[in-house]
């Protein structure tokens, strides 16, 4: 089962508008959760209340009033425990649990959509699970079909500023999950390997 914090109501809400959704996706340690306990306060500073879901299973603490938080669903560190997975697999493992009962997140949702001004999803830093995983599909996919969603992909500034640099995050990034060996094709080095 889903749990559910319910957020102060919106007063200014139309219930004919549907609230535009944020999933704040980047790279571990590039500053999502910070970002989004930022904007919540932000927010909240302007008596706005948004609807904010964690799906970081590994995170230790959040902090922000996740009204949804994926740690009261799935146990992380059960999941690496019970299925002999390391960091990165228990993460995509415990978003894939999650999708079976993400019916129950967009229900909880559609209760609350008329009175809630916005939706803003923190994410894990396995940017995979959102750009090649099945769990990332569903959850985006499911929120666009019902909502106005857009998102927001948080980077460091100084990588950023620098294309190389920038790159080779990206680079970097694709190659953790692959293997690999380096072949040149000047003088055949590699071939053995």
């Amino acid at each position: 089962m889903v749990k559910d914090t319910e957020s102060p109501q919106q007063a200014s809400s139309s219930s004919d508008q549907l609230p535009p959704c944020l999933v704040v996706l980047g790279m571990a340690g590039s500053g999502k959760t910070t970002f989004v306990q930022r904007l919540a306060s932000h927010l909240h500073s302007k008596r706005t209340f948004p609807y904010l879901i964690n799906l970081d299973p590994a995170a230790g603490t959040v902090p922000f009033p996740a009204n949804i938080d994926i740690r009261d669903t799935v146990d992380y560190k059960g999941v690496m425990k019970e299925y002999g997975l390391g960091p990165n697999g228990a993460i995509l493992t415990c978003l894939n649990l999650l999708c079976t009962k993400f019916d129950q997140i967009l229900s909880l949702l559609e209760k609350r959509d008329s009175s809630i001004p916005s939706i803003i999803l923190d994410t894990p830093g396995q940017i995979e699970v959102f750009t090649w995983s099945v769990s990332g599909s569903i959850i985006t996919g499911s929120l666009a079909d019902k909502y106005p969603t857009d998102s927001l992909d948080d980077s460091e500034s100084c990588y950023a500023n620098d294309l190389t640099r920038s790159l080779s995050i990206v680079l970097d990034s694709f190659y953790q999950n692959l293997n690999w060996v380096a072949v040149s094709s000047q003088n055949g080095q590699g071939f053995d390997k």
